[in-house]
């Protein structure tokens, strides 16, 4: 069963409007005749599909547009042009530290996140501990989530995100977060959602990661789709692509 489906989808920005400039500069620069509006296409004509318990591995270099394609997939951004078809409840990790509030406790925030993706109170109290023990934040529940370190955000994001049994996970660059230890850990809890079942897709810099654990690739670069298929094949492809540059 395809999980994820996505058809000839773009999605474009205007740049040079009142967001980007401000009243005063654009209000100048159309009585000069020098205001011009452009389009940016983060992403571009992109089409792939991924079926049920496959990871995903996306690469390209920085600007590729990897992290808004996922937060299309994610529904926080709408394509511009193109279909899209996500089936299963989602739990997205894209920029580690959102979603919390810093001024409640770990315990509070871990309660807060699960009611944000949708599980109830019952579930959560029956979740909580494994939560707490994979982020290896038991010492620390009582603790503001502001008074943690980066390393330990982090840590709690993954373990929220992975232990509440989400049916699609969609992870951008969180593997490579934390120690060597918790890394290790974080791919073996990946491969054993992805054994269960789970659909993953997975943003990383790293391509022995991905050849480790993805099942499929899609190679973006600039927006555009370069290949999407077999791990191996397009790992080889990209890695020939940065040694010649």
């Amino acid at each position: 069963m395809k999980k994820i489906e996505l058809n000839n989808v773009s999605v474009s920005y205007i740049v040079g409007d009142f967001s980007n400039l401000g009243l005063k500069d654009v209000i100048i620069q159309k009585i000069k005749r020098t205001y011009t509006k452009k389009e940016f296409i983060a992403v571009d004509d992109v089409t792939f599909s991924v079926e049920e318990g496959e990871l995903l591995g996306v690469i390209g270099a920085n600007g590729a547009g990897k992290s808004t394609l996922l937060k299309v997939i994610s529904g926080i951004m709408r394509p511009t042009q193109g279909t899209m078809a996500v089936r299963g409840n989602v739990a997205s990790l894209l920029e580690l530290g959102t979603g919390f509030d810093g001024d409640l406790t770990v315990k509070e925030n871990t309660f807060l996140r699960g009611a944000m993706l949708g599980y109830t109170r019952d579930f959560m109290n029956s979740t909580y501990k494994s939560i707490i023990e994979f982020a290896e934040l038991e010492e620390f529940e009582d603790r503001k989530f502001s008074h943690l370190s980066s390393g330990m955000k982090s840590r709690l994001a993954f373990s929220i995100a992975c232990l509440v049994n989400p049916e699609i996970l969609i992870l951008d660059e969180v593997l490579s977060v934390g120690d060597g230890a918790f890394r290790k850990k974080s791919e073996a809890k990946m491969l054993e959602i992805i054994k269960g079942g789970a659909t993953t897709i997975l943003v990383s810099h790293s391509l022995a990661q991905i050849r480790r654990m993805a099942t499929k690739v899609l190679w973006l670069d600039k927006g555009k789709q370069i290949a999407f298929g077999d791990t191996n094949e397009i790992c080889d492809r990209y890695e020939e692509f940065l040694n010649k540059k």
